[in-house]
C-alpha cells in the first residue's frame, strides 16, 4: 500500500505517462490545459526544485498554500509533498516558511509572517502576471528556472504532510483519500468530471481520485449546459456536480 503522496501521483503517473492525468476547464475564461502524467510530474518536479534550491527549505518546513482549486495548485500541493514539507491549505495563520497565492487573495495571506512570497495569476497557458504585487515573485516564471527532475530525501509515512489548522501525517491523508474515494464512489481507472464549486476541497478534487487510480477532469465555473457534451468529449466516467 502506498503510505505518501509522493508514493501515490508517482503510481498514478507510472500507470499511462502519456495519457491525460489532470484536465483543467474554466468556463469563465475558456481555458482548457491538458496534463498528461508526464507533464504534470515535470511541474511538480520544477516545484519541488524551487521550494528546496531557490527558496532553501528543508525537510519537515512549511509552506501555506492559498489557492483555489486549479491545475497549478495540483503541482504546488504535489511539489510541497515532494519535497517533504507540510502543506498549510489556507486555516488560520501560522507561522509558514513561504506562501503562495493569488493577487485576489494578496489581503487575506497579509496574515502570514514569510518572507518568501509568490503569487500565480492561474492564467491561461501558465502565463505569467503583468504585474505581481508588490513584495510577491511570480511562480510561473521562477518555476521555470528548475530543473526537471527532483532528487530530495524520502518522505515517509509519519512525516507531516498538512499542517496548521489540522495537523495530519502523509498515511494519514492517504488513507483519508481512499476513504473518501470510497464514499463519491471513485474506482481505479475512471475518469471523473469534478466541479469545483461543490467539491473545492484538495481531498475531493486531487487526492482522492489520484489514491483511487482515477484521472481528473477539473472544471471552474461550470457551465452546466456543456456538461453531458465535455463528458462524451473527455470519456468521463463520473460526475461530481
Amino acid at each position: 500500500m502506498n503510505t505518501t503522496i509522493p508514493q501515490v501521483f508517482a503510481k498514478a503517473v507510472a500507470r499511462d505517462p502519456a495519457a491525460p492525468l489532470l484536465t483543467w476547464y474554466d468556463d469563465a475564461t475558456g481555458d482548457r490545459t491538458e496534463l498528461s502524467g508526464t507533464t504534470l510530474d515535470n511541474w511538480v518536479a520544477k516545484t519541488a526544485n524551487l521550494l528546496v534550491d531557490g527558496v532553501g527549505l528543508g525537510h519537515g518546513d512549511t509552506v501555506a498554500l492559498l489557492l483555489p482549486p486549479h491545475w497549478q495548485t495540483a503541482a504546488l500541493l504535489l511539489g510541497v509533498s515532494a519535497a517533504g514539507l507540510a502543506a498549510d491549505l489556507g486555516g488560520d495563520p501560522q507561522p509558514v516558511e513561504a506562501l503562495f497565492t493569488t493577487p485576489e487573495l494578496v489581503e487575506r495571506a497579509a496574515g502570514w509572517a514569510t518572507l518568501d512570497r509568490y503569487a500565480t495569476g492561474l492564467l491561461p497557458l501558465a502565463m505569467p502576471l503583468r504585474t505581481p504585487p508588490e513584495g510577491y515573485a511570480d511562480y510561473v516564471t521562477e518555476v521555470r528556472n528548475h530543473g526537471d527532475h527532483f532528487r530530495g530525501e524520502p518522505v515517509g509515512a509519519a512525516d507531516r504532510a498538512l499542517a496548521g489548522y489540522v495537523e495530519l501525517s502523509h498515511q494519514d491523508v492517504v488513507e483519508a483519500a481512499l476513504e473518501r474515494a470510497t464514499e463519491l464512489g471513485i474506482t481505479a481507472g475512471a475518469r471523473v468530471l469534478i466541479d469545483t464549486a461543490f467539491y473545492p476541497d484538495a481531498n475531493d478534487w486531487l487526492l482522492a481520485p489520484l489514491a483511487a487510480g482515477a484521472s481528473i477532469v477539473l472544471c471552474a465555473n461550470l457551465d452546466t449546459s456543456k456538461t453531458e457534451a465535455r463528458a462524451a468529449t473527455e470519456k468521463v466516467t463520473l460526475t461530481l456536480a
